[in-house]
């Protein structure tokens, strides 16, 4: 038989940093782009831009989100360390539950903000081509109060998913200082290879 995956595969390891990195740099863009707003502190067409960019990225993280979800389930992660106690196991798989609960529900908030903005603005994926609004919503005769049901739902996930990201954090630095057990070498490969163990996917 195979011997067990000792870390991710290289796919899962370029997904997890692309999305993790596009979130965080969201969540900071959107805080901006909301003080902007309300204190004029920037130029209209600065943040209309802003708005188009974090549009465009938002969109690019649900596809990247849908499609590492699909490659998880099928190509199994390697397995937790056996010394591992109950809580932390199931706190790990409910940490990973709500990443991708975030990481899809983040950008669905955003498309339906948007989607029901009396404004009616156009999505211009990366000034290549317009990203269609969600049909239901774009035709609401009344958009206000939904659009800013959907404003307060991405603005609380939004903040959700900097203390899960802070959380996380937190727990890998454990793992990998604490504990010593290598888990955070199973995304960070050349951590295992200088401790002396090889942890690289094949």
């Amino acid at each position: 038989m195979p011997a067990a995956r000792q870390s991710y595969d290289r796919v899962a390891i370029a997904l997890h940093w692309a999305i993790a990195a596009a979130i965080l740099i969201l969540i900071y863009v959107g805080k901006w782009m909301t003080e902007a707003l309300e204190t004029h502190s920037a130029p209209q067409m600065v943040v209309f831009q802003a708005y188009q960019w974090h549009k465009s990225v938002g969109l690019s993280v649900l596809v990247l989100s849908l499609f590492r979800l699909y490659w998880r389930i099928e190509h199994k992660p390697p397995a937790l360390p056996g010394q591992m106690p109950g809580y932390e196991r199931l706190a790990a798989h409910a940490t990973h539950i709500g990443f991708y609960g975030l990481m899809i529900g983040l950008p669905l908030t955003g498309w339906a903000m948007v989607s029901t903005s009396p404004w009616g603005l156009p999505t211009i994926w990366f000034g290549l081509f317009e990203w269609p609004h969600l049909p239901i919503l774009s035709t609401l005769e009344d958009k206000k109060p939904v659009e800013a049901a959907f404003k307060e739902a991405h603005e609380l996930l939004g903040n959700l998913a900097l203390g899960l990201i802070v959380l996380h954090v937190l727990a890998a630095l454990k793992h990998q200082f604490v504990n010593r057990d290598q888990v955070l070498a199973r995304m960070v490969p050349w951590l295992g290879r200088f401790s002396g163990k090889d942890n690289v996917a094949p």
